[in-house]
């Protein structure tokens, strides 16, 4: 997750003069000037690499090639510590360059002219027209349309929720939630089976010709579970505290001891066979991290670091994570390869979970053509989880452009697990800004109004996090008792913040609170 050394912004004299006076703007011009220059060269080996793709006809590969020109510039420009620049843009009443994600070049170009203009000299590059300025908006919003459905004329950022198990036998609970506001229903293929996911695919088809606007369905396959299996505890009670010692076992069963009185056999033996000494350990989304502090034959004893507060009971079905190993794992199991005929059968688009390297993405095109599917407009969603997903993301759209409709839902709860919860605030906002110089849909995921869901009642934090998920394409929710009510609220608060914000730009709607 290191970030590369930034570079700084060309030159960046003062914003004034000695005198107080305002810098000269043919020196603001030459080092905007400079700036493009720079940009074209560091992104012209990126958009080599990138390749020409693939699509369904010349428009479609067009429309490829400026959306990755595109995001080869965005990661260009962010190379660079653009913040002194963006004062002395500021104090000239000028963009600040601080929303071009869709836009590099068009926005640079029309900073360029204007501060021709102001230089008094004729503008050095084409001034865009303002078709060509917001191009890639259109190119975001085309795409998502593909993936997801056309929004409701109420609100841009379309709302996703997690059917669960009882939906199979129930159509009128899908029903429900499409007429509050429902437009994607994902389907969990690590729960039910194929006749389960089957009745719950027919239902929202169903609820889709009810409420007269197509409703879509995401499938996601399982991949791997990395998970604790049987475990043993000193009793019934006992909760791991800071300072206590857990044995993984890779295989077989749990062998507590005096020195390690917790233990547990995990799902995949590579987990602690590729284990170091020193790694880190997250169990149950982060509620508690250890390090290994030793290793045996199929054995790995990991030392509590951090817990919560009255620590945690060590339980079967938990989900483990490894921010500093690389497993080598497949994400597609023999499992998925099963489910991918219901899946190609039932869904509109597949969620990919485990999804690090661009190969990877081959690996389930692979698949798809083994069932006869490579030519269907099946979508495919990444889920973003892993270090190595977010460092190879710009690789992972490259691969996937082109094929078939994508996006890119980030997974926060395994996120933060894999890099630190300080630091998936952060993280979040750079999948936005990378997939929106894509024109890549991004979903926002992970315990949206998960008290609400849950309890019937939001907490305040959560109702901002939804707030400020509306930068998204789409925001998904989890199953429970109380999800009907998160998605009318949900649809409501979705359709103000229109009002007020699209991505990164407020919008300045009339206020009447004054």
């Amino acid at each position: 997750m290191t970030a590369a050394k930034a570079k700084p912004a060309p030159t960046s004299p003062a914003d004034t003069t000695a005198s107080g006076t305002a810098e000269p703007a043919d020196r603001l011009l030459a080092d905007l000037t400079a700036l493009r220059e720079g940009l074209l060269a560091d992104a012209a080996e990126r958009i080599s690499a990138f390749g020409p793709g693939s699509g369904d006809g010349g428009a479609a590969i067009a429309e490829r090639a400026e959306s990755l020109a595109n995001l080869a510039h965005y990661l260009a420009l962010r190379r660079h510590d653009l913040r002194p620049l963006q004062r002395r843009l500021m104090s000239r009443g000028l963009s600040s360059l601080g929303r071009l994600e869709s836009r590099v070049l068009p926005t640079l170009d029309a900073v360029i002219g204007a501060a021709a203009a102001l230089a008094g000299v004729p503008s050095p590059v084409a001034v865009p027209t303002t078709e060509a300025f917001f191009a890639g908006e259109r190119r975001l919003a085309a795409a998502t349309d593909r993936l997801l459905g056309e929004a409701g004329s109420s609100r841009r950022t379309r709302i996703m929720v997690t059917l669960p198990s009882e939906a199979a036998g129930d159509p009128g609970f899908v029903i429900d939630l499409a007429r509050r506001g429902m437009d994607v229903a994902r389907i969990n293929c690590a729960h039910d089976g194929s006749i389960a996911w089957r009745a719950m695919a027919a239902h929202v088809r169903t609820a889709s010709g009810l409420v007269g606007r197509r409703l879509t369905v995401l499938m996601d396959i399982a991949g791997p579970k990395i998970r604790t299996e049987a475990v043993a505890t000193p009793d019934r009670k006992a909760r791991l505290q800071a300072g206590d010692a857990i044995r993984f076992v890779a295989e077989g069963l749990p062998r507590p001891d005096a020195a390690a009185p917790f233990s547990a056999v995990v799902s995949l033996p590579d987990l602690v066979t590729r284990l170091a000494v020193g790694d880190r350990l997250r169990y149950d989304d982060g509620k508690l991290e250890g390090v290994v502090e030793a290793l045996a034959d199929g054995e790995a004893v990991v030392r509590v670091g951090r817990v919560k507060t009255g620590g945690v009971k060590l339980k079967p079905e938990k989900g483990l994570n490894l921010p500093d190993t690389t497993l080598g794992l497949s994400p597609l199991t023999a499992k998925d390869e099963d489910d991918l005929a219901t899946v190609i059968e039932c869904a509109d688009m597949i969620g990919y979970s485990f999804v690090s390297r661009p190969e990877d993405l081959d690996l389930l095109e692979a698949a798809l053509a083994r069932h006869g599917a490579a030519d269907r407009p099946l979508g495919l969603v990444a889920k973003i989880e892993r270090p190595e997903a977010v460092r190879n993301l710009p690789a992972l759209i490259a691969r996937a452009s082109g094929r078939r409709p994508f996006g890119v839902m980030i997974a926060r709860g395994d996120l933060a697990a894999e890099i630190g919860f300080e630091r998936l605030a952060e993280m979040q906002e750079e999948i936005l800004w990378l997939c929106e110089a894509a024109a890549v849909p991004a979903i926002w995921a992970t315990q949206v109004l998960e008290d609400l869901v849950k309890d019937g009642v939001p907490s305040r934090g959560e109702m901002t996090d939804a707030a400020m998920a509306a930068r998204a394409e789409c925001v998904m929710l989890n199953k429970g008792p109380e999800v009907g009510t998160a998605v009318d609220l949900l649809d409501r608060l979705l359709a103000r913040m229109d009002g007020h914000l699209f991505k990164k730009t407020p919008t300045l709607r009339a206020l009447s609170s004054w």
